[in-house]
C-alpha cells in the first residue's frame, strides 16, 4: 500500500548548524518575530538569534511570553504581536511549547479568529515562513504537522493537525541544549523515546517511519543517561538532538498511540509537563500494548540490546519493558503522588480524561484494541 512521508522542507544539523542557517533564515522576510520564553532570554540564548538576524540586516521583535505548555490566550497575544509588528516570518526558539506556538500562530495570520476554531479539523491555511530551533532534546515539534495547545474554557489540550503546520527550516544545534538542566534533558529525552516506541508499534507505522523510530530509540538508550548525568558532555548531546529529530519524524509518519493519548488530559488538568506525565505513564500503557504486538516489541527490544536473537519475542518484549522502566527510574520521574497530585481529585477525573483521551484518536493507533473501560482502569493503576 502507497504512504505518504513528510519531512521539515530543510534540515541543519549539528554543531555550528545555527550560523549555517544564518543565510537561509534571513532571507525568509524583512521582520520576524521570534516566539521563545524568558528563560530563553536570561540563558542568552535568544541573544544568538538577535545577533544572526541583526547581523543579517533583519528586523525583528521578541515575543517571550510562552509561560509554560502554551495555551490559547498565549496565541491570541502572540498573534495580535505580530500583526502590530507588521511581520512577515516566525522563528521559535526554545522547546516544544514556543515551536508549537509559533505554529499556532501563524495558523491565525491570514484567517484570524481563534485556535480553538480549528479543533476536530486539519489546518490548511497560508502560513508566513517558520524556522524552528529546539532547545531541547525531546518534543520534535521542528519535524512535525502537529501542534499541542491547551483550550483555557474547556480545559483541554488539543491536538491541532496540518501539514502547512511543517516549519520550513529545522535548525538542529546542540549548542542550545547545553544549557537543559538534568530534570528537561530527562523529561524531554523520555518524551521523545515515547514517540519512538508509539510511532514504532502504531498500527499507522510504515516502512520509513520504522527506520527513525529504531535509530532513535538506540540513541536515546545510548545517550541520554550520559546527557543526564554531565549536561556537558557535547557528545550525547548531539546525539540526543538527532535521536529526538528522528523521533519527531518517525511520529508524524506513523502517528502516536496510548501513551499521548492519556498524557494530554493529565497535562491538561494537572500541569505536569508533558514529557514527564508520557514518562509516569510508560510501564501502564505498554505494558498493556504489549500484547498486541510482540513481534515489535521485541525488534525494540534487540535494537537497543536489551535482548539477543536466541529470545522469543515475547521474552525479547519483557525484557525491552524491564529495561524501558529502569531508564525512567534512573531519570528520577516522580510519580502523581510524589508530583503533589491529590489521588481523590485525579479519581474524580478519570471519566473526563478518558473521554478526551479516546477523543483525541490516539489510543485507537495502538495495536491492541482498547475501550474507554480500559483507558480508565489504566489511569486508575498509576496509584497502584
Amino acid at each position: 500500500m502507497a504512504r505518504e512521508f513528510i519531512m521539515p522542507g530543510r534540515i541543519l544539523s549539528g554543531s555550528g548548524a545555527l550560523e549555517m542557517a544564518k543565510d537561509t533564515i534571513t532571507s525568509m522576510g524583512e521582520k520576524a518575530m521570534v516566539v521563545t520564553d524568558q528563560v530563553m532570554v536570561d540563558l542568552g540564548n535568544c541573544a544568538k538569534v538577535e545577533k544572526m538576524l541583526r547581523d543579517g540586516g533583519i528586523s525583528y521583535v521578541i515575543y517571550s511570553e510562552i509561560t509554560g505548555e502554551p495555551t490559547d490566550v498565549m496565541i491570541q497575544k502572540g498573534l495580535s504581536l505580530f500583526r502590530e509588528e507588521n511581520c512577515d516570518f516566525l522563528i521559535a526558539l526554545g522547546g516544544g511549547s514556543p515551536i508549537d506556538s509559533m505554529k499556532a500562530i501563524g495558523s491565525l495570520v491570514n484567517r484570524g479568529g481563534s485556535i480553538s476554531d480549528y479543533m476536530g479539523r486539519e489546518i490548511e491555511e497560508k502560513m508566513p515562513p517558520m524556522a524552528a530551533i529546539p532547545t531541547t532534546a525531546g518534543t520534535g515539534s521542528e519535524a512535525t504537522q502537529f501542534t499541542i495547545i491547551t483550550d483555557t474554557e474547556k480545559d483541554i489540550k488539543m491536538l491541532l493537525k496540518g501539514k502547512c503546520l511543517m516549519p520550513d527550516v529545522a535548525v538542529i544545534d546542540p549548542c542550545f541544549t547545553m544549557t537543559a538542566p538534568s530534570g528537561i534533558t530527562a523529561a524531554t529525552g523520555l518524551d521523545a523515546l515515547c514517540h519512538a516506541v508509539e510511532a514504532y508499534t502504531s498500527r499507522k507505522a510504515q516502512a520509513l517511519s520504522d527506520t527513525f523510530a529504531l535509530s532513535a530509540a538506540k540513541r536515546i538508550f545510548q545517550y541520554l543517561p550520559k546527557a543526564f548525568h554531565d549536561g556537558g558532555d557535547e557528545e550525547a548531546r548531539i546525539q540526543m538532538s538527532l535521536a529526538a529529530l528522528e523521533a519527531g519524524i518517525a511520529f508524524n509518519n506513523a502517528s502516536v498511540t496510548l501513551i499521548h493519548g492519556m498524557s494530554r488530559p493529565i497535562g491538561a488538568l494537572f500541569h505536569i509537563p508533558h514529557g514527564m506525565s508520557n514518562a509516569m505513564l510508560m510501564k501502564e500503557c505498554l505494558h498493556f500494548a504489549v500484547s498486541g504486538a510482540y513481534d515489535r516489541f521485541a525488534k525494540l527490544g534487540r535494537a537497543v540490546g536489551a535482548a539477543s536473537g536466541e529470545d522469543s519475542d515475547q521474552e525479547a518484549s519483557g525484557k525491552f519493558l524491564k529495561a524501558l522502566e529502569e531508564l525512567v527510574r534512573e531519570m528520577e520521574i516522580p510519580s502523581l503522588e510524589g508530583f503533589g497530585v491529590e489521588k481523590e481529585k485525579f479519581a474524580g477525573l478519570i471519566g473526563k480524561m478518558a473521554a478526551d483521551a479516546m477523543d483525541s484518536k490516539s489510543p485507537q493507533n495502538t495495536i491492541r484494541e482498547i475501550t474507554g473501560q480500559q483507558v480508565e482502569e489504566l489511569y486508575r493503576n498509576l496509584w497502584k
